[in-house]
């Protein structure tokens, strides 16, 4: 066997076990509980939110000019 194929045919057994390995993980990984659903910061976060746009209906924004 010639050393091109025999490296070639390794490379291509460690990329397999590596996607492999990468595969696997992120069929077994488990998110950590969310504990942002469970916290006032929600709350506070939509309490100062904006009620309306800052644009106008058609969208364009004129500068007003400083003076």
């Amino acid at each position: 066997m010639k050393f091109e194929t025999l490296m070639l045919r390794g490379l291509f057994i460690a990329c397999l076990a590596v996607c492999g390995m990468i595969f696997g993980a992120m069929l077994t990984a488990t998110p950590p509980p969310s504990q942002f659903a469970a916290s006032n910061r929600l709350s506070a976060i939509l309490a100062t939110a904006p009620t309306s746009c800052a644009l106008p209906p058609d969208g364009v924004v004129c500068p007003q000019p400083r003076g």
